[in-house]
């Protein structure tokens, strides 16, 4: 007989099934899992790791990979993001308003909201022809260079959820895991460009895109090659913020 304790659970909290629960996350944190591996590393028996995990799954903060094993799921990030979302806000202020000096175009950060992108920070150009977006402002996930790198980084199933309908393609998506950068024009609202590079937690996951957009007059029709080296630049600044403070 499979005994249900394990050393995760040996601290329990007195609510064996979430200490049963945790016990499978905990394992998922070293990398994905078939369900052999699963009872094996928690000592849980076999259909009671089953059935917890499956409704992991149903939480989304257990997903399936390409193989079919057990994984984080996307919930757990989105939590992460959420917890910290006071340091991801205070320490994009500074980092955007440079942007915005040095480029000349609005400058924002954006953190995934379930089927949204949401504007969390933004400098606004003080002057002329500008894309202003408002903090708070929800957009969509189909469409603009921020949705790319918010996409682009999803576990499989999501990564093709999120292609459903979408502006851009797998192709332009790998293209954009590869060079680290994503452009996008007119492909959100017509008549702007954009540029975009991830934002990393102290995990490693991108939990956030930083952007800089404005009328393809000034922008171009490649945006990126004028403007993608000092995205990226602050986006790697804003990742040292959050890895620094954590």
């Amino acid at each position: 007989m499979t005994n249900d304790t394990t050393p995760e659970l040996k601290t329990s909290s007195g609510v064996g099934v979430l200490d049963k629960a945790a016990a499978i996350l905990n394992r998922l944190e070293s990398g994905p899992a078939s369900l052999s591996q699963l009872v094996e590393a928690t000592a849980l028996a076999r259909p009671t790791a089953h059935r917890l995990a499956v409704a992991l799954v149903h939480h989304r903060l257990v997903s399936r990979d390409s193989q079919g094993r057990f994984a984080l799921g996307p919930r757990i990030g989105e939590l992460s993001s959420a917890s910290g979302e006071d340091r991801l806000i205070s320490a994009a202020g500074p980092i955007l308003n440079n942007l915005r000096n040095v480029t000349g175009e609005s400058s924002q950060v954006y953190r995934r909201q379930g089927d949204w992108r949401v504007c969390v920070a933004s400098a606004e150009r003080p002057i002329g022809l500008r894309d202003t977006i408002p903090v708070g402002t929800q957009l969509s996930m189909k469409a603009g260079s921020a949705a790319q790198i918010l996409t682009a980084w999803e576990e499989h199933s999501r990564l093709l959820e999120g292609l459903r309908n979408a502006r851009f393609t797998a192709t332009m998506l790998a293209a954009v895991r590869r060079r680290g950068w994503a452009q996008s024009v007119g492909e959100r609202e017509r008549g702007t460009a954009s540029v975009s590079a991830p934002v990393h937690g102290p995990t490693g996951k991108v939990i956030a895109a930083i952007s800089i957009s404005g009328p393809i007059e000034r922008l171009t029709r490649q945006p990126g090659r004028l403007h993608a080296e000092v995205v990226c630049q602050a986006a790697a600044q804003l990742t040292d913020a959050l890895r620094n403070a954590s």
